[in-house]
């Protein structure tokens, strides 16, 4: 990514450069690892960041390597998910991925060949598996930089704050999108800094 180019672009809208002026964003770097982040991420919905950790960590502990491989996934029975503390429901999700992955090798997959959004689409298939978690794998596990996840709360509350929107619902959609429009192609860049920003600023 061209930093330099991305700032200078983003900073075209006022109101977001306040935001960049008075919050840091830390550099990361994509793991690529797309089938095992997948797995994480169905743990930790509606979870804390805590609780979430100590689960994934005893699921992993599962297998012999700490690492949830889809042929050995697939051939757990649910009370043996269950002991680490999973619901029936997310047990069921995480063997779909695994089901999922050894048809479609989720692993080595091809992912730079493939848009946005016909990675969402793909991955989306998964029961479990929506549009907002495959965005955040697009954000932080795979890299692409112009994901603009509408349907993301800390977003919508952080763009209501400071654009200061009075829509709701599919009003409020529509107005975000006309505004990340100007973000365009680094909507992935604005929304972390959104993001840092509200958890920051009170």
């Amino acid at each position: 990514m061209n930093s330099d180019l991305c700032y200078e672009h983003l900073k075209k809208d006022p109101a977001l450069a306040t935001v960049m002026q008075v919050t840091e964003v830390p550099d990361f770097t994509p793991s690529g690892r797309i089938y095992y982040d997948l797995l994480e991420s169905i743990v930790s919905q509606q979870l804390s960041v805590k609780a979430a950790s100590t689960i994934f960590n005893r699921f992993c502990a599962i297998f012999p390597d700490n690492y949830p491989h889809p042929e050995l996934l697939t051939q757990l029975e649910a009370p043996q998910l269950r002991q680490v503390g999973l619901s029936n429901q997310k047990a069921g999700y995480l063997q779909n991925v695994a089901h999922f992955s050894l048809q479609n090798d989720l692993e080595n997959h091809q992912w730079s060949q493939m848009s946005d959004e016909e990675i969402i689409v793909f991955l989306t298939q998964i029961k479990g598996v929506g549009k907002w978690t495959v965005q955040m794998l697009l954000m932080f596990t795979i890299g692409r930089p112009n994901v603009f996840p509408v349907d993301d709360l800390g977003i919508q509350q952080a763009m209501i704050r400071l654009y200061k929107l009075n829509e709701t619902g599919k009003d409020l959609k529509k107005k975000m999108l006309e505004i990340a429009e100007l973000w365009e192609p680094w909507r992935t860049v604005a929304a972390r800094y959104l993001w840092r920003w509200k958890d920051s600023v009170r």
